[in-house]
């Protein structure tokens, strides 16, 4: 036999059906100060573990929301002390940029007094031939600027090369440790004369280049002897520095001397120098 099913209550309707009960009951009691008999009995077994559960679940919710606070906080936080890592490591790098521009300027000064009696111009390289040696490189002055070919070129102490090409707005400049520079050298204690030869072979084996051709019957030049221009230059003005002796030997012929040479130009790093103006013609 068939029964017929009664309608069904949602379990959201049935829940707000006892809430409302527990509710009135409380209600009821808190009015009338009647807290036992059938209504304490009621009201303690629904209201209280519903009270209890909603305490559970606020307390949960709460927990929840304090940690989702707590981590966008610390989110907020991190992202601004990055923001200031990065601002202060950019200040650090442009201090650090200054301070290297500062120390090539007050050499370039030092080098302008040294040949004070040299009319001369500062200039900046803006790209080199090479990733590993300062051999041939532009600079950012040209025949705009007065610059012309064969003119003289100094820094960071020494000779680095001269001018071989120029623009309206650039020049080129061979250093003295190409393959294809050749300088008329003379040591400055003795007066003997020398060619310096580049050689990029050298340069990267053991940071010299070579002395060749170097007169010196009494064995006087020695390690460390400093070489400059000498006045029997076609192109180089003369008393630039170029170097120091690293060691000679004596040649087959018994006469001449040959050997190595330290520059006194670091290749590897140069960022600014002098243009000469006054070329060799002239300084005659």
């Amino acid at each position: 036999m068939n029964h017929k099913k009664g309608p069904k209550i949602p379990s959201n309707i049935l829940f707000l059906i006892l809430f409302t009960i527990s509710i009135l009951f409380l209600l009821v009691s808190y009015v009338t100060e009647f807290s036992g008999g059938v209504i304490g009995t009621v009201s303690n077994a629904v209201f209280v573990p519903m009270q209890s559960g909603v305490e559970t679940v606020g307390s949960v919710i709460s927990s929840e929301h304090k940690e989702r606070k707590t981590i966008k906080e610390l989110e907020k936080e991190n992202s601004t002390l990055s923001k200031k890592v990065n601002s202060l490591s950019n200040q650090l790098n442009q201090i650090q940029l200054q301070k290297s521009e500062l120390t090539d300027l007050q050499k370039l000064y030092e080098l302008d007094q040294k040949y004070s009696n040299y009319k001369k111009t500062g200039a900046t390289i803006i790209a080199r031939s090479s990733d590993n040696w300062f051999n041939t490189f532009t600079i950012n002055k040209g025949s705009k600027d007065g610059i012309e070919n064969d003119m003289n070129v100094i820094a960071d102490g020494g000779l680095v090369g001269l001018v071989v090409k120029t623009g309206k707005h650039y020049s080129v400049v061979r250093a003295i440790i190409d393959d294809s520079s050749n300088v008329s050298g003379m040591s400055l204690n003795t007066g003997n004369t020398c060619i310096i030869s580049g050689s990029l072979e050298t340069m990267t084996e053991k940071n010299r280049i070579k002395i060749t051709n170097l007169e010196d019957k009494n064995n006087a030049i020695k390690s460390g002897e400093p070489i400059v221009t000498s006045n029997i230059s076609n192109k180089f003005v003369p008393g630039l520095l170029i170097g120091y002796v690293d060691k000679v030997k004596l040649d087959d012929n018994e006469i001449t001397h040959s050997g190595t040479l330290t520059p006194a130009v670091d290749f590897k790093h140069l960022q600014n120098v002098l243009v000469i103006k006054t070329k060799k013609e002239t300084a005659d």
